[in-house]
C-alpha cells in the first residue's frame, strides 16, 4: 500500500493572512486568491494530475489543533481509511475524527513533536 503520494498543501498561520498573501502576489508572482491562498497544479504527460495548496491562516485560527505549532503539512495520501488504520496499528496518535467533502476525504496524525499532519484523499 503506497502511504504519501505528494505534498497537497502548506498551512501555516500568519499576524496579517491577507497582507502576507497580497506579499507573496506582488512581489513573488503567487496566484493568490479571493480566499487568500494560492494552488500550484502539477502532474504532466505519464504522471497523475494533482495541486498543492500554499495558505496563510489567521494567527487565532484552531485548524491546526490540538497542535501549538504554527504550520501543518497536507500530505496527498490514495487510501486515508487504509492509511489511518494501518498508522493505529503501528501505534500513531491518530484524531479519530475524519471529514469527506467536493476536496476529498481528510484525516490527522499527531507526530511525536506533537505536530498535526493532514492527510488527503483527493476525490476522485
Amino acid at each position: 500500500m503506497k502511504r504519501v503520494t505528494g505534498i497537497g498543501g502548506i498551512f501555516f498561520k500568519a499576524a496579517d493572512p491577507k497582507a502576507l498573501s497580497a506579499l507573496y502576489r506582488d512581489h513573488l508572482g503567487l496566484d493568490t486568491s479571493e480566499w487568500g491562498g494560492a494552488i500550484f497544479p502539477w502532474g504532466g504527460e505519464g504522471s497523475a494530475k494533482g495541486m498543492t495548496i500554499w495558505s496563510p491562516f489567521a494567527q487565532d485560527t484552531d485548524y491546526m489543533a490540538p497542535s501549538t505549532a504554527s504550520f501543518m503539512i497536507n500530505f496527498r495520501v490514495d487510501d486515508l481509511e487504509a492509511l489511518l488504520t494501518v498508522l493505529r496499528t503501528e501505534g500513531c496518535n491518530v484524531l479519530e475524527r475524519t471529514e469527506t467533502s467536493e476536496q476529498g476525504k481528510f484525516g490527522w496524525v499527531i507526530d511525536p513533536e506533537g505536530n498535526k499532519v493532514e492527510l488527503w484523499q483527493p476525490p476522485g
